[in-house]
């Protein structure tokens, strides 16, 4: 293996038929607790919610982790299969890819993803990740020899990588449906030979690709490629499945703390003390950043806008200049 491989490239997916798509979508495996996917997979035997998270369908004193579990999510998948729910493309295809939640919209590509790119550093990551949760997702790939959940990753901005894209989504769609959390889903085929060729070309030209959320899944997936590479296998698990949003388009929420106490300070106290280290303005309503080094703050019954003073943000050093750092080490720490 060689990090000249290409940075994406088509495959030939395993998806749900048309008709069956709405039965099949399921939300992420690590955005429900078990309890919450037995609520959400009532009477819908077609759910992923039975791959992702087998345990449901197992008595509730089988561990999580267990053996069976992962046994169980491979008989799931293959019986979505034998039934003709999920059916295999015959070729190749990328796959265009829109979400629309409330009057935010996004559009983005559904392709394979290198792992040499990922090993390489060209497909960054930010976060590190847990030993446990990557035994997770390098179990649930080995055992049903398929990734099931895809990597959130973004693209610089490139109009023609848009344009490519927003002309797929002119055809007919394979999928579109409205989840129970009201956000809708549309998936088209790009099938057409050179548009793909181009699709690989233009990609294939940006210097980076960036993980926005899949740190153990491509963790998981690199692994896995190691693993076969030792096997002799050296070709079977050299890219991840990976959905690839320009970053323009995409939506970054909230990341909120909740706080229990204030250490034996009283209200005025403590906001004295974060005066120390941001400009402190109350306001009526909730209080959103409207720009980096900006925090808003809800402090006994009262809304306050935080602005951190300049000169305490270590501008040198790209991790602990991130906001989530500046709040950690100014604030919260002391």
């Amino acid at each position: 293996m060689t990090t000249t491989a290409p940075l994406i490239r088509p495959f030939a997916a395993l998806r749900p038929r048309s008709e069956h798509a709405a039965a099949v979508a399921a939300p992420p495996y690590d955005v429900l607790s078990s309890e919450e996917a037995v609520v959400r997979a009532q009477g819908k035997p077609h759910s992923f919610l039975h791959i992702s998270k087998a345990e449901i369908d197992l008595p509730p004193e089988v561990d999580h982790y267990a053996p069976e579990v992962y046994a169980k999510s491979a008989a799931n998948l293959q019986k979505l299969i034998d039934d003709g729910i999920l059916i295999r493309e015959e070729k190749p295809c990328y796959y265009a890819y829109r979400l629309v939640m409330g009057e935010h919209t996004q559009t983005g590509l559904i392709a394979s993803a290198s792992v040499a790119a990922y090993e390489s550093e060209r497909i960054r990551k930010h976060e590190f990740t847990r030993p446990d949760k990557e035994d997770d997702r390098v179990r649930q790939i080995e055992a049903l020899n398929a990734q099931t959940g895809p990597v959130l990753l973004a693209h610089p901005d490139s109009d023609e990588a848009e344009r490519l894209i927003a002309d797929a989504t002119s055809t007919a769609p394979i999928a579109d449906l409205k989840a129970d959390d009201g956000i809708a889903h549309t998936v088209w085929r790009i099938d057409d030979a050179a548009t793909i060729e181009r699709i690989s070309a233009v990609f294939g030209d940006m210097k980076n690709l960036y993980i926005a959320d899949g740190h153990h899944r491509s963790a998981a997936a690199s692994r896995v490629a190691a693993a076969r590479r030792g096997q002799g296998q050296p070709d079977s698990a050299e890219y991840f499945l990976a959905v690839i949003f320009p970053a323009r388009q995409m939506r970054i929420f909230d990341y909120n703390r909740v706080v229990r106490d204030l250490n034996g300070q009283s209200c005025a106290a403590f906001l004295q003390a974060v005066a120390g280290y941001c400009m402190v303005t109350p306001v009526e309503g909730r209080a959103t950043p409207q720009r980096g080094g900006e925090f808003g703050m809800y402090l006994d019954g009262h809304w306050y806008r935080l602005a951190i003073r300049p000169e305490l943000v270590p501008t040198g050093d790209p991790v602990r200049r991130l906001d989530v750092s500046v709040l950690s080490e100014q604030i919260l720490g002391p």
